[in-house]
């Protein structure tokens, strides 16, 4: 059981940080500390999968001169899967994205009630 645990030390490394991002998100009262906790669980997703994509003595999934061996089969065991790192490029994206807009908004609300601390920005909305 040690062993198996061992051997995925990657996946737990992923696990601590998806709870800290989560945690930030969740227990913090201050926006920035809120969206540095939400660009720290994207990432830890991001790296979850881009980790699920890689194969050990797997190769790249490219085929030269395919078209001239038609009665060859293929491996695809032998191949890494290229979908999740593609799928994470457009994460990625998004992520920025998404760090660009919540940064407006702060800054937004930062201009209209001169704190980030979400109870005092609460306690002037009401």
């Amino acid at each position: 059981m040690i062993d198996f645990i061992v051997s995925k030390y990657n996946y737990w490394i992923y696990i601590i940080l998806m709870m800290i991002g989560f945690y930030a998100m969740i227990g913090k009262r201050n926006l920035i500390k809120k969206i540095i906790g939400m660009n720290i669980f994207q990432t830890a997703v991001i790296l979850f999968y881009v980790s699920i994509g890689c194969k050990k003595g797997g190769t790249l999934p490219i085929l030269e001169h395919a078209h001239g061996h038609a009665g060859q089969v293929i491996q695809a065991s032998s191949y890494i899967n290229p979908l999740p790192h593609v799928l994470m490029l457009t994460a990625i994206v998004v992520m920025v994205s998404t760090l660009g807009v919540a940064i407006a908004i702060v800054i937004m609300i930062y201009l209209k009630y001169n704190t980030l601390e979400e109870d005092e920005i609460l306690k002037a909305i009401k």
